[in-house]
């Protein structure tokens, strides 16, 4: 097949080069190729010729302004994969993201599916939980030299390989029109994660409980858990920490 990754960061790549493992002709589209989807700029191009189209390109921001770049990107996409003859559009979307409508990017990615629905092609929306990868960064924005503060937001991460995996298997297969949920094997709450991860590296300051704190504190109940059809990764948090 040819197809068309837009987006070259950390899903991005590795897909690139899994789809090309498997004996497929890949093109990769970045603003470093010249592609924009903001301007169209280079979008035709990348697209020439392509079967299917995986979109993992990412918001450069998380407020407010996350809201037209999806609606502008998804909108230059969908036209550009229209004029080309694009057969599947594949879009990487987050576990639960209709259920969390107290953030702004969150109520962007929602768009961006919507979008994709009502789109001229056919499609699958690949949902996948938070990345093992993330989870550092994500302790960090409420941490300091002397504690890690976190709420206890119930989890399900997932290896951004297992990710790539599970993008890789739809976007060479007949297009879902609908979802897929992709999570890792274990549960665990936001504060138990920041205590096994902080283990690992050995670091030893306490993870303090607080409800308020950071992003995932706007999160209710088990929203960004995925449900029971949901397909499972097989790499375990606490393998991964090892490796």
């Amino acid at each position: 097949m040819r197809i068309t990754v837009i987006g070259t960061g950390l899903i991005g790549s590795q897909l690139a080069t899994e789809l090309t493992a498997r004996g497929h002709q890949v093109t990769t589209a970045s603003l470093s190729s010249g592609v924009d989807l903001l301007t169209g700029a280079g979008v035709d191009k990348a697209l020439t010729d392509a079967d299917t189209v995986v979109n993992v390109t990412n918001s450069p921001t998380f407020d407010a302004r996350s809201v037209d770049f999806f609606r502008t990107t998804m909108g230059n996409l969908l036209a550009a994969g229209e004029r080309a003859g694009v057969r599947h559009q594949v879009v990487l979307s987050i576990v639960g993201v209709d259920q969390v409508t107290e953030l702004d990017y969150y109520r962007a990615k929602v768009l961006q599916e919507q979008l994709l629905r009502g789109g001229p092609t056919p499609y699958s929306i690949v949902r996948a939980t938070q990345f093992f990868e993330f989870m550092e960064p994500t302790m960090s924005w409420s941490s300091d030299e002397t504690a890690v503060r976190l709420p206890a937001t119930p989890l399900q991460p997932i290896a951004s390989a297992d990710v790539v995996t599970a993008l890789a298997d739809v976007a060479t297969a007949a297009p879902l029109d609908g979802i897929l949920d992709v999570a890792g094997p274990d549960r665990f709450t936001l504060d138990e994660i920041g205590r096994l991860t902080l283990a690992a590296r050995g670091d030893r300051r306490p993870v303090l409980l607080d409800d308020q704190a950071g992003l995932f504190a706007a999160v209710r109940g088990d929203a960004l858990t995925p449900g029971p059809d949901a397909r499972l990764a097989s790499t375990h948090y606490r393998d991964w920490l090892d490796r």
